[in-house]
């Protein structure tokens, strides 16, 4: 009997997979025997990161595509299906943060931020989604945040964009399910990734992270990986318009 939790067969895409928790997840996919396809625009670490995947002996593609380019990702989707196969499991992973106080956010910088975490969801999961229900088979995990719930100064514009990822989530998760394609969410706490790396770097907010969270630390990148693996297993098969928290117990306390 195949384990549960065993992807082979699988072809798993992750947009933002060249670094971050985006490589994180990739890597754990690809350990529970996924073939995985690691997106971005940059193709230099796109590059590293597969030279990562092989060297650990996991079998890897690159597609480097930008998810906010409409015509960009209908290119790329139909590449990876021509190329590769069928699209088991979407991880939308791909985002970006702006940490200033909001009467400083310009109009640009908002439509960016939204753009590369909301848009770039969107136009990902509808090139994917008809593939998925046609099979009446597929995964999508929307990278999520505790920001999708918990609010905090000079983050406005991400947690808005997060807080919409959230309900991306639940509701197409109704409206796939009757095509046996479930849709869930990660929301990740604080991880040592580049894109934290100016707040890690700040002895002041870290120490605050250890006594905020109740776990006393920052997540390591590789520890979201399992939750990735389970929603994209047949192990929660029977789960869908989940949000999965990885965060220390940071939102469980006050």
């Amino acid at each position: 009997m195949k384990h549960p939790f065993d992807l082979s067969g699988r072809l798993a895409l992750v947009t933002g997979g060249g670094s971050g928790l985006g490589l994180a997840i990739a890597e754990g996919l690809a350990a529970a025997g996924a073939r995985v396809v690691i997106n971005g625009r940059n193709r230099a670490k796109l590059d590293a990161a597969l030279e990562r995947l092989a060297e650990a002996g996991h079998a890897a593609s690159t597609c480097a595509f930008d998810v906010t380019d409409e015509e960009a990702v209908a290119t790329g989707i139909a590449e990876i299906h021509g190329a590769i196969g069928d699209i088991d499991v979407l991880v939308n992973n791909a985002a970006q943060v702006k940490r200033k106080p909001l009467p400083d956010v310009t109009l640009d910088e908002w439509r960016a931020l939204m753009a590369a975490n909301t848009d770039g969801a969107f136009l990902v999961t509808r090139a994917v989604l008809p593939g998925m229900q046609a099979r009446r088979r597929g995964k999508i995990i929307n990278i999520c945040s505790i920001a999708s719930d918990l609010g905090r100064p000079n983050v406005v514009p991400y947690a808005v964009s997060k807080g919409a990822l959230k309900m991306m989530t639940r509701a197409l998760a109704v409206e796939a399910a009757p095509h046996n394609v479930q849709v869930n969410g990660i929301a990740p706490g604080f991880f040592k990734t580049e894109m934290n790396a100016p707040l890690i770097a700040d002895e002041e907010f870290s120490a605050w992270i250890a006594r905020r969270t109740p776990a006393g630390r920052w997540g390591e990148p590789a520890e979201v990986a399992g939750a990735a693996v389970f929603l994209a297993s047949s192990a929660s098969d029977y789960v869908t318009g989940h949000l999965l928290y990885v965060d220390g117990g940071f939102s469980a306390s006050y």
